[in-house]
């Protein structure tokens, strides 16, 4: 019995080898068919007090050109507002539906904040956030 393990053992390592590779050699080879190009656009949002920020949408269209369209600040004269955030979650959820909608697959967003602290304060900064889509060639 152990004779018979002990033959079986680097037959079924060698065989399961095989197959792994040549399931990874098959998937390797489809996603490099095809060729994406890329486009991005990113969203500035301040929240600034006092509604003092500037808040955009930011891409570039096919000459290069930038191309801003405006959101509304997180922070009015009295506080947060939701109305102003809700507001521009409309205007970001139609750039992407206007986007997909003309083919491209929206693929990666990444965000990211930045804060003034040198005063001790946590309220002056913006969140940027980027927007990666791809569509086949």
């Amino acid at each position: 019995m152990k004779n018979i393990l002990k033959n079986l053992l680097p037959a079924t390592i060698i065989a399961v080898a095989i197959f792994a590779g040549l399931s990874f050699k098959n998937s390797t080879k489809q996603s490099n068919s095809t060729v994406y190009e890329y486009k991005q656009f990113s969203t500035v949002e301040s929240i600034i007090s006092g509604g003092m920020g500037r808040s955009r949408i930011l891409t570039t269209d096919e000459k290069g050109t930038l191309v801003e369209k405006d959101l509304l600040n997180f922070y009015s004269l009295v506080g947060i507002n939701f109305g102003n955030i809700a507001n521009n979650d409309r205007a970001i959820v139609d750039k992407i539906n206007e986007w997909t909608n003309s083919g491209w697959e929206l693929t990666e967003v990444t965000s990211g904040a930045q804060t003034n602290m040198s005063n001790g304060s946590t309220s002056n900064g913006i969140f940027i956030t980027r927007y990666l889509f791809r569509k086949a060639k």
